[in-house]
């Protein structure tokens, strides 16, 4: 069985996901997972569980007060499990692409992936564990201190919540212990900021960790994968802090009562958290439509391949852009770093991005269909949230019935496991014809 899975790698991601939600969901339904008497109801475990596994965020109750002690733990090894099953997993399914290629095709995937080959899975896996290991002590230590320094917080209770949030950071899971996620934080440098650097370092993948500890002062012998995820995220965020800060500036609900630092803190927090990190030091339904607007795109585009981030990812978005670019010059290739991309990556990364296009136009329609009174960009946000495993909310998923939570559970679940297992779909798919059709000139534009 395991043999045959191996040489279907599409089909592993979406199996070994649906059974940790199973048994998430079973757990999280048991009456010590839930502050009051009796268990939680299975929508609400259901959907806790799938957040949680699927590194999400997004929660039909209030954490801190819905679920117990118990259940907060449960949340965190939940969290924990899928964030090292997915960057384990990607990284997996990557290798057995690569061995499933031509020898030519293969050498060349070896060289761009640091020679990793399949015979490398065990040191791999262990390399993922401690990095996760080491990234969310230093994360949880950070803000441990702080709390006990700065808010008075026993060291059993600020141990615990470092714990937490360096799980949820690193793994961009975005569940909080506060009712209000981080707003409470909104001008603290020493939570926000090392949150912020977890989520950035959980959503590179552990392909471009592993490279830029080994060549992080040589730019110019990185693969393109990490070029392109390096890069692209630096763009992104700065953008990001630059759109954030200026639509929310003299918004008195967000920005417009902090003071600059304070606005500066805030302005970079929220342009890291919409990439998949799920905290928000802001209420996001006293934000700007062009605020809205902006982080709606962040979290559609997502973070690197291989890391705890969702969305379509940095690098096919990229790709993309450099597509669209060759084509506008009349460039017959298109070349990133000296590189050439073959037509059939390109298609897969147009292929994913409408793909997931498609996914928001029709989870937006249905939710607006199974939900009263609900404002557009309000079921836009929820929508891209869920699919891109975010965790950000505009206030509507507390308020969310039955069909609807199962409606963004299965949005989640597409937007965590889909891209990996179709990515590696469409590069197995190669099936080879021995005609060729005539040449056709539809009018484009």
């Amino acid at each position: 069985m395991m043999r045959r899975l191996l040489h279907r790698p599409a089909r592993i991601v979406p199996l070994a996901f649906l059974g940790a939600i199973t048994v998430g969901t079973l757990l999280m339904m048991l009456p010590a997972a839930r502050a009051d008497p009796g268990g939680a109801p299975f929508i609400t475990a259901l959907f806790t569980a799938a957040s949680a596994i699927c590194v999400t965020g997004l929660s039909s109750v209030d954490t801190p007060t819905y679920w117990s002690p118990v259940g907060h733990v449960l949340i965190t090894v939940l969290t924990q499990i899928g964030g090292f099953g997915i960057m384990g997993l990607a990284t997996l399914v990557g290798l057995l692409v690569t061995k499933r290629l031509g020898l030519r095709s293969r050498l060349m995937a070896q060289a761009e992936q640091g020679a990793l080959q399949i015979g490398d899975l065990g040191r791999l896996l262990v390399g993922i564990a401690v990095t996760m290991l080491v990234c969310e002590a230093a994360v949880a230590a950070v803000v441990a201190l702080r709390l006990i320094g700065h808010y008075d917080y026993s060291p059993g209770r600020a141990v615990w919540e470092g714990i937490f949030h360096a799980v949820q950071s690193f793994n961009n899971g975005g569940f909080a212990l506060h009712s209000d996620s981080l707003a409470s934080f909104v001008n603290d440098w020493w939570i926000c900021l090392p949150l912020s650097l977890g989520v950035v370092a959980g959503s590179l993948g552990f392909p471009v960790i592993l490279e830029l500890a080994r060549d992080v002062r040589r730019p110019a012998c990185w693969s393109t994968h990490t070029r392109m995820t390096v890069w692209g995220s630096l763009i992104l965020l700065a953008v990001g802090f630059l759109v954030i800060l200026t639509f929310e500036w003299s918004n008195p609900r967000t920005f417009g009562p902090l003071n600059l630092p304070t606005k500066t803190l805030a302005a970079f927090t929220q342009s890291v958290m919409p990439r998949s990190g799920g905290f928000a030091t802001v209420d996001y339904t006293a934000m700007n439509t062009e605020t809205l607007a902006a982080t709606i795109g962040l979290m559609f585009i997502g973070g690197g391949g291989g890391g705890t981030a969702g969305g379509i990812k940095v690098t096919t978005f990229f790709l993309l852009a450099h597509v669209i670019w060759a084509e506008v010059r009349g460039e017959p290739d298109v070349v990133i770093g000296k590189r050439r991309i073959s037509e059939s990556t390109q298609r897969q990364a147009v292929t994913v991005a409408l793909l997931g296009v498609a996914l928001v136009a029709v989870g937006t329609v249905a939710l607006i269909a199974l939900t009263d009174n609900v404002r557009f960009e309000y079921a836009l946000f929820e929508v891209t949230s869920a699919f891109g495993t975010v965790g950000l909310t505009a206030g509507l998923t507390t308020s969310l019935g039955p069909a609807a939570q199962l409606l963004l559970v299965a949005l989640m679940f597409i937007g965590r496991v889909g891209t990996v297992a179709f990515g590696a779909a469409l590069a197995l798919n190669t099936a080879r014809h021995t005609y060729r059709y005539p040449e056709g000139r539809p009018i484009v534009g």
